[in-house]
């Protein structure tokens, strides 16, 4: 073998010695991370007792309690419009009056058809006093047999034709009366005054304009009257939350208009029909229309104003609470025959069966670790849960982060809990 041989040869054995070394080290490396037990940050709260106060959010508009549309009964042009929008009125007071002439009209000629029918019943009732003697006068002659009974057959027939006249012409001037009565309301109702001491909230109309009764359709909405200093909010609560919510409750009141200044409130009407939108779609919501009475009273306040409504539905004071955020579920893995399999099986077409339907967890701190532990929840408020059976005050309960909290943890995991810098609410934001 020649000395460049040799030398070829050598470096061959360095080559495939270094990448040896280097294989092996690798391995050792992988082999020493795979042993390494993986820490999960946290961050940690004890568990104390606070009120827990349940809230149903919902949202709508302000709204006057008492408040009536003004709409005509007769059709007229208006010729008298003495109240202009936001004008204050009394009850009783002239709103607006629509041209009588056609129903001063019609009033006069119902009372010369009453007159007429009162005339002629004069006339009847005489002629029924006079059927009536000669009938009793041919009566009497028949008894002692001066008369023929044909005779009294035609006097009694005469009387009881003239009497059923007389009680039709009756029938008529009543029917004249009531026709009479009928005019005077039609005409008295072309005189529109106030219903209630309030407000023109709304003027739909004009001084000149025609409007249509309410024998036509609905009629012309002419204008709203309305008692300002008695306000509701009126929102839609979703069907879910409705059930919650009873007469009574209190609610706090948040206007766009006047930003976070609070009002209260309280819950007198739940309404029982369900309002739909987007009906046969995905998109579809039912709501439930309540109604909340505001407290004092606020001259500022104006009707249509949007409005956000938060309806204190229960209360429970000096019970173990936990943030919101540190409650998840878990599913019992080992309820599965087949083991992890089964498991992602099941987590992958998404069906839970009762045995294995997911439990209500949370992981505290023990020592370096994760404690899972199952607990019974209460009610909540937008922070913290009511616990009701699991824990007990000062335990040490593992908050966030929210991904550690929902997936990461499990019992036995290895943590390092962090100092809490921020509340899990400034955390969203």
């Amino acid at each position: 073998m020649s000395a460049q041989q040799k030398k070829k040869s050598k470096k061959k054995i360095i080559v495939f010695t270094s990448l040896g070394i280097l294989i092996i080290a690798v391995i050792v490396v992988a082999l020493l991370n795979g042993n390494k037990e993986k820490i999960v940050k946290v961050t940690a709260e004890k568990v104390q007792r606070r009120t827990i106060t349940q809230v149903v959010t919902a949202t709508g508009s302000i709204d006057p309690i008492d408040k009536v549309i003004i709409t005509p009964e007769v059709t007229g042009e208006i010729v008298e419009l003495p109240v202009k929008e936001g004008d204050q009125v009394k009850k009783g007071q002239l709103l607006a009056r629509i041209k009588p002439n056609i129903y001063i009209a019609q009033r006069n000629r119902a009372q010369a058809s009453l007159q007429s029918a009162e005339a002629n019943l004069k006339v009847r009732e005489a002629t029924l006093d006079k059927a009536k003697s000669e009938y009793e006068r041919i009566k009497k002659l028949f008894e002692k047999g001066l008369a023929s009974q044909q005779e009294l057959d035609n006097a009694k027939a005469n009387f009881l034709t003239n009497e059923g006249q007389y009680l039709s012409q009756v029938s008529m001037v009543k029917q004249a009366e009531e026709s009479l009565a009928e005019k005077e309301e039609d005409l008295a109702k072309t005189k529109l005054t106030a219903p209630l001491d309030g407000t023109i909230s709304q003027l739909n109309v004009e001084l000149g304009e025609r409007v249509l009764g309410s024998g036509f359709s609905q009629g012309t909405n002419m204008m709203t009257v309305s008692n300002l200093e008695n306000m509701e909010a009126v929102v839609d609560v979703d069907e879910n939350d409705v059930v919650n919510v009873a007469k009574g409750d209190t609610a706090i009141i948040k206007i766009d208009a006047f930003g976070d200044e609070e009002f209260k409130g309280l819950v007198y009407q739940v309404g029982n029909s369900a309002i739909k939108t987007g009906a046969g779609s995905q998109d579809q919501v039912v709501n439930f229309e309540v109604k909340i009475n505001l407290l004092g009273k606020n001259s500022k306040i104006k009707p249509g104003m949007s409005c956000d409504a938060d309806i204190q539905t229960e209360t429970h004071q000096n019970v173990l609470a936990v943030p919101i955020q540190s409650l998840t579920a878990r599913i019992d893995k080992g309820n599965f025959k087949k083991g992890k399999r089964d498991f992602r099986k099941m987590k992958k077409t998404n069906k839970v069966d009762k045995k294995n339907k997911p439990q209500e967890v949370v992981f505290l701190v023990n020592g370096d670790h994760a404690k899972m532990v199952k607990v019974k929840s209460g009610i909540s408020d937008e922070d913290y849960i009511e616990i009701v059976s699991g824990l007990k005050e000062g335990d040490k309960v593992i908050t966030g982060p929210y991904k550690a909290v929902s997936r990461a943890l499990e019992d036995g995991t290895k943590i390092l809990v962090e100092k809490k810098n921020k509340s899990f609410r400034d955390k969203k934001k």
